[in-house]
């Protein structure tokens, strides 16, 4: 699952780049505009189906879930053949919401997609049920590649215009369609189907609940790019969507962590064992500081060197939204969410994203007639994260009767901090002095080495442990390898 979420990653970015240095701004920032509109509209048409299988496919026998698999694909072909039929017939309207007219025929091209993407998802799903997820990392990476291929080709071959990559975006949805088609079989080889009693009511009693739970985090992240197209036009939006971006790497890493953490906490819970709780809590917690913050502090120092190496000099500015949007990642290390769930606090934490979604709205339009620029949006949105944090960092810290600071040992995270930033300090000065003008992805290599280096080497005298967390994952790789 981890190299699927890489693959996905590693390959959106390459495609983002090349792009960005065929497409001129404006014609990049409809194209980033179309796919904000389908992302947003995704949640609404999927009605939460794709995670059905995960559920209903471990209650059923083998045959039944042939049937089960087929049946729900098929209601996903329909809700893709509505959701492409909308997206055809409101294009206008979009484009007159957003303010920009050029959206419409775009969303126009691209309304075939859905009808042909909506039935593949769910693949993660069925062969996690079935113990074969090898094959999640093999469909991802295959389909990430189609899609690098067919969307980015054609704009390098025939046309630097982003009707041709929405050609891409057609050609390659089919090829999906049929390879999806494929996967979606392999469980079931050689087994005849058997119908089952599992009505569509019941799918919809599971998926549409999970739906609305998820409308909170939607309005949340979609009000940035709303704001930014609406008011500041295509080309903005291009900087903006390539700039404010969060580092992957920081969610991979906390939702492995709080994959782990969930079943352990509801046992706590369930044996109102508090101190195991804060002891499991400070320790993930320090182990993911130690990880994550020596890496935010390096991408803030070199921001506008890894924005200008993938996205080319043009996006220069984009630079500045990202050293704003990294600054979340020093906060979202604070995993509240497995305990809140496993205390079974889900009514507040659906309030809390209900919550920061309505601030959000409002905050960045007043932002908007106040300042009238787009770093507002981006500044107004890590805020209100950041206080979306710190909440139920306080509210978790009541219900167990301690100090918040049982939770977050600010002195420890501080200490992390400070020696991540004094090291990157003192390679920046060295490099600076003694490097000559070098390539990008030269001088970030040597920066990253030295300032690695450093760490590890001083990393005693803060008593900070990163060889425990290394350790373990070097000797993992040297097993495989031996093996």
């Amino acid at each position: 699952m981890g190299i699927a979420s890489f693959n996905s990653f590693a390959l959106a970015i390459v495609s983002a780049a090349i792009l960005s240095r065929y497409l001129d701004k404006e014609q990049y920032g409809i194209y980033r505009a179309i796919i904000y509109v389908y992302n947003t509209l995704l949640i609404i048409f999927t009605a939460g189906l794709p995670s059905v299988f995960h559920y209903f496919l471990p209650r059923y026998s083998r045959s039944q879930g042939k049937e089960i698999v087929f049946n729900i694909s098929k209601i996903l072909f329909y809700a893709g053949l509505i959701f492409s039929v909308f997206l055809f017939a409101a294009s206008g309207l979009i484009a007159t919401v957003l303010k920009t007219p050029e959206l419409a025929r775009g969303l126009r091209y691209f309304s075939p997609v859905p009808m042909l993407l909506l039935p593949t998802l769910g693949i993660d799903g069925i062969f996690t049920t079935y113990r074969k997820t090898v094959y999640i990392a093999i469909y991802s990476t295959l389909t990430r590649l189609s899609m690098l291929v067919f969307i980015v080709l054609p704009v390098i071959i025939f046309s630097q215009n982003y009707i041709y990559a929405i050609y891409g975006w057609i050609v390659s949805s089919f090829l999906i369609l049929v390879l999806a088609y494929f996967f979606k079989g392999i469980p079931f080889r050689g087994i005849k189907g058997e119908k089952s009693d599992l009505k569509f009511k019941e799918i919809l009693n599971y998926s549409v609940p999970l739906v609305f739970a998820s409308f909170g985090g939607i309005i949340f992240r979609s009000a940035n790019q709303f704001y930014v197209i609406r008011f500041f036009g295509s080309e903005v939006f291009a900087e903006f969507s390539n700039g404010f971006i969060e580092i992957p790497f920081v969610s991979m890493i906390t939702g492995s962590i709080a994959a782990v953490l969930m079943p352990v906490f509801s046992k706590a819970v369930q044996d109102e064992d508090t101190k195991k709780i804060t002891t499991l809590w400070r320790s993930a917690l320090d182990k993911s500081v130690v990880i994550i913050y020596p890496i935010v502090i390096f991408m803030l120092f070199y921001s506008r060197e890894i924005i200008t190496f993938i996205f080319s000099d043009t996006y220069t500015v984009s630079a500045r939204y990202f050293s704003v949007a990294i600054l979340i990642n020093f906060f979202n290390v604070i995993m509240f969410a497995p305990l809140l769930l496993a205390m079974g606090k889900t009514r507040f934490y659906a309030y809390l994203h209900y919550g920061m979604a309505l601030a959000i709205w409002v905050i960045q339009y007043l932002a908007i007639l106040i300042f009238n620029s787009p770093m507002s949006i981006a500044i107004s949105y890590v805020i209100i994260s950041v206080i979306g944090i710190i909440i139920p960092l306080f509210y978790v810290a009541r219900l167990f009767k301690i100090s918040v600071f049982t939770l977050f040992p600010l002195v420890r995270i501080a200490l992390i901090a400070a020696h991540s930033f004094a090291s990157m300090f003192l390679i920046n000065l060295l490099l600076k002095q003694v490097i000559p003008e070098v390539p990008v992805l030269l001088f970030l290599a040597l920066a990253g080495t030295g300032y690695l280096g450093l760490l590890l080497a001083t990393a005693r005298l803060f008593k900070i442990k990163y060889w425990d967390i290394v350790s373990p994952l070097l000797a993992r790789k040297k097993s495989a390898d031996d093996g």
